[in-house]
């Protein structure tokens, strides 16, 4: 159905132009808009209206016209006067109506089509029969991304995404729950990663400029037909899940630069356990002191590099070495030895892990 606010963008529009005062009102003549007042005989006169064959009539000083879609009323639509004027401009409007409900219905079954191709609830053999009944491509390059908004049904970032995307009638704005708004777009040939994660920083800051909205935004692989479409929904999906874990200070994450946060992810939590009892006999990794794990990080950071690590700690190399030293006694592991080094940060991001399936099954 039309919103009220485009039913009555219409017919003021109409009354600016020909000034003829109109209304609209649903099947059962309830008035839904108008440009008059006085409208109690009008909702009357529609009711028996609706229920009479004709496509149009003539009641004391109006002229009701049925709006239809599909052979079916939508609405009816009533004009002040009685003269030929004013049925010609009726009947234009009456086109508009029915032309606008046309798009809608088609805007609506696009939609439908592609919640039902993310969530994989169509067979192979409907989703090309239905991709070519809706005139949509089936075997160029698309991308799913997820836009997850820190409020429920957050319409601002909905508005400004469909304003963003609003002039490519080849991409799909749409949304499974009520967090996340997914955008499925066509992907030019020449096109890489690096222009999706522009892409996604432009949603990104358009969302918290124009919206004043708090998003994170994850993205799947590139797909080159329409039935890969839900794969790269879930891949979009695992990378902001992934994300929240291993890459919390990152807004946008790709599915592609996952890493072996992709392969933690996906190991069951009593392996998990089980490595890191083996690793450290009991202990946990993110037990060490604040001085500690922010000398771990910085090193991993700086690729194992004393000298860049103490740099940018403003301590002495001397220093850093005698921690790594103290960190090896204790736990067996020499960072400066690359094996090592794997190995603890392995137990780092398994930690992570865990206590995020902790939190959450909680």
């Amino acid at each position: 159905m039309i919103s009220n606010q485009i039913l009555s963008n219409i017919i003021d529009g109409i009354k600016n132009i020909s000034r003829i005062d109109m209304c609209v009102t649903d099947t059962e003549g309830k008035m839904l808009v108008t440009t008059f007042n006085d409208t109690d005989s009008v909702e009357k006169s529609a009711v028996s209206f609706a229920k009479s064959p004709a496509d149009s009539q003539t009641v004391s000083e109006f002229q009701f016209f049925k709006v239809m879609e599909d052979n079916q009323l939508e609405y009816i639509l009533v004009a002040k006067g009685n003269s030929d004027d004013v049925y010609m401009v009726g009947k234009m409007a009456v086109f508009q109506l029915q032309s606008l409900l046309v798009a809608y219905k088609e805007r609506y079954d696009k939609d439908n089509f592609i919640k039902n191709l993310l969530l994989d609830n169509m067979l192979l053999v409907d989703i090309y029969s239905r991709a070519k009944k809706l005139h949509i491509d089936i075997d160029v390059r698309r991308v799913v991304f997820i836009i997850e908004t820190e409020n429920e049904k957050d319409v601002n970032a909905l508005e400004t995404i469909r304003g963003l995307f609003a002039s490519k009638s080849k991409d799909f704005i749409t949304a499974v729950d009520e967090n996340n708004i997914i955008l499925v777009k066509e992907v030019e040939e020449d096109q890489t990663y690096d222009d999706m994660d522009k892409i996604a920083n432009i949603i990104l800051d358009m969302s918290n400029t124009e919206a004043m909205a708090k998003v994170n935004i994850a993205y799947g692989t590139m797909i080159n037909d329409i039935k890969e479409v839900s794969r790269s929904y879930k891949e979009a999906k695992l990378a902001l899940d992934v994300g929240k874990i291993f890459y919390s200070d990152k807004k946008v994450i790709a599915y592609s630069k996952l890493g072996i946060g992709r392969l933690i992810y996906q190991l069951p939590l009593p392996l998990c356990k089980m490595f890191i009892k083996e690793i450290f006999d009991g202990k946990s990794p993110d037990e060490f002191d604040e001085e500690t794990l922010t000398t771990i990080n910085k090193f991993f950071e700086n690729n194992l590099n004393v000298s860049e690590t103490s740099r940018q700690l403003y301590i002495h190399r001397n220093t850093l070495v005698y921690r790594l030293d103290k960190l090896q006694k204790s736990t067996n592991l020499d960072l400066r030895v690359f094996d090592d080094a794997i190995t603890f940060k392995i137990a780092l991001m398994v930690v992570k892990y865990m206590k995020y399936i902790e939190k959450t099954d909680f």
